[in-house]
């Protein structure tokens, strides 16, 4: 019989005695608790100064270990003091042991990392009349100093679980809803195990479908206000899984999964160009951000959105017949437009290049030499929208499951010449690249969807759009097919099957490495991938990408 909410289990009041040594930071024995405050609530009892002095290393270790010792010792006082927010502490030090059942926790700090203390955590959770059961993870916490200037733990709602945030709890009892097996579009049975890449999608879709049949289970799980289920944390007594229908493809998302896992920050999705179906979405590593779907510039995989927009220009005194693959784009490094910023390539300097040129190689400053023929700020906000679907939150897609919709915000100047080479304020995700290459052959937008059926999806409206101009797909096409021959891309896309294409790209984010991007075609299959902090697109993206596309094939 399920707990209703808000029962309390009481707190078994043996703890264990812990081992401790500070410096060499031991194994701990660790009683717990949380509650679904977390550190967001208590603002009013903070002694953090924002202006103190730095922590020195030795004193984030000792305080980390001292808070640890006093937590795993039962003592929730002599910890919650050892923080910057004493009332809040508190309490979610005690609603982990009643209302989680956490019984019995041994944490080991890892390495010092800056001002934070990682540890890993191999607790016990007794629910009822059931066998315990082990559960494993990893947090950290954060070190600062309070107004005294004594260090002390930095109490975030993360702190003794990862993932919680302001108005959730962490609970053991029936779940509130079964868990989901998805059926790939052959019918076959894809559950969350066997496909770790797809942990935030079955989270998800579990949140939104109640799909067919199945019965909850016992489960540790991050709850929201309501205490509904947010995070599948430990399963202590497996329900009966309901079934959803769905778009993917069992043997392409193991294809991904598999993919993704040579990167450490990597995502990619893959799309039937026909009919918008989502194949596949994988993420690494697994339960962590969503790479798939998390928004990033695009890097030169948005020059298809610019190279469209220029084929679509006006004509003009300098391109009498428009612009086209052979129209003339000089690639010379270091160009600027009069009183804008200069740009670089990668590529080697051609001042005899045309666009196709530009393409293949990835020249930024060819491009740029060609905004003059665009209308600014809306230039290639319009195209994108009209052509490629890509309206931000003005348009949602809805395709299923959460999505944040990348955005063209258009501009003037610097800006608007950033954005033509994916850079600027333009953010896409690996799911809206590969609707560009799937646009690019199917010659019109369709709207992704990762169910088969559609009227389940709440919010669902159909996007309207144009179909590209035939001159333009084909011109488009041609340039991809330049790339994956003789481009960046060159020797990727060997055995897949035809047509073929690919644009790749690198996006430059804060001061670290760049990312790497790459999206391609091949037969009614696109795909698109990001390795965070990966470099150039052909080398860390594009390998992904292309073993997708051939597994398809």
């Amino acid at each position: 019989m399920p707990l209703a909410p808000g029962a309390k289990a009481g707190i078994v009041g043996t703890v264990l005695v812990v081992m401790l040594s500070v410096a060499g930071y031991g194994a701990y024995n660790i009683y717990s608790g949380l509650d679904g405050g977390g550190g967001s609530g208590g603002d009013s009892d903070r002694t953090v100064a924002d202006t103190a002095a730095p922590v020195a290393p030795e004193d984030i270790t000792r305080t980390a270990a001292a808070f640890l010792a006093a937590w795993s010792a039962g003592d929730v006082k002599k910890a919650a003091v050892l923080t910057d927010s004493m009332q809040t502490a508190t309490a979610a030090m005690t609603s982990l042991a009643q209302d989680a059942k956490v019984s019995k926790v041994t944490a080991t700090p890892q390495p010092l990392n800056g001002t934070t203390v990682p540890f890993t955590v191999k607790a016990t959770v007794s629910y009822a009349n059931l066998p315990p059961k082990e559960w494993d993870y990893s947090s950290r916490l954060t070190v600062d100093r309070n107004l005294s200037g004594e260090p002390v733990v930095k109490w975030t709602p993360d702190v003794l679980v990862p993932g919680v945030q302001a108005n959730q709890s962490v609970v053991t009892r029936q779940a509130s809803s079964p868990q989901l097996d998805l059926l790939d579009r052959h019918g076959d049975v894809m559950t969350a195990a066997a496909y770790p890449g797809l942990t935030d999608v079955f989270d998800d879709l579990r949140k939104r479908y109640d799909g067919s049949g199945g019965t909850p289970g016992i489960e540790t799980y991050i709850a929201d206000a309501q205490q509904n289920t947010v995070k599948t944390l430990l399963t202590v007594k497996p329900g009966k899984n309901a079934r959803l229908q769905t778009t993917l493809d069992a043997g392409l998302q193991k294809a991904a999964e598999k993919a993704v896992a040579s990167a450490t920050q990597a995502g990619v999705t893959a799309l039937d160009t026909r009919t918008g179906a989502i194949l596949a979405m994988a993420s690494n590593p697994p339960g962590g951000e969503n790479y798939a779907l998390a928004l990033k510039a695009p890097g030169s995989t948005f020059k298809i959105v610019t190279a469209t927009a220029l084929m679509l220009a006006p004509h003009s005194k300098a391109y009498p017949h428009g612009i086209g693959p052979s129209s003339p784009a000089r690639c010379v490094d270091g160009y600027n437009v009069v009183g804008g910023k200069q740009y670089h390539n990668v590529t080697r300097d051609n001042v005899n290049a045309d666009l196709a040129w530009d393409f293949a190689q990835s020249c930024n400053t060819g491009f740029i030499r060609l905004s003059p023929n665009l209308d600014q700020p809306n230039g290639l906000s319009d195209v994108g929208r009209k052509y490629f679907g890509l309206a931000g939150d003005s348009q949602p897609w809805y395709v299923g499951t959460g999505t944040e919709d990348g955005s063209i915000p258009g501009g003037t100047g610097d800006e608007f010449t950033s954005e033509m080479i994916g850079q600027g304020q333009v953010l896409m995700n690996t799911l809206e690249m590969a609707s560009v290459s799937a646009t690019v052959v199917n010659g019109r937008f369709v709207q992704p969807s990762i169910l088969e059926d559609k009227d389940l999806i709440d919010k669902r409206t159909a996007i309207h759009t144009t179909s590209l101009p035939g001159y333009v797909q084909q011109g488009l096409k041609q340039m991809m097919k330049q790339t994956a021959d003789h481009g960046t891309a060159s020797g990727l896309l060997n055995g897949v099957a035809h047509p073929y294409g690919a644009k790749t790209g690198s996006a430059e984010e804060n001061e670290g490495q760049a990312d790497g991007w790459f999206t391609a075609f091949a037969g009614h299959v696109a795909a698109a991938g990001v390795v965070v902090g990966g470099g150039h697109g052909n080398a860390s993206a594009g390998p992904i990408v292309a073993s997708v596309l051939k597994a398809a094939s």
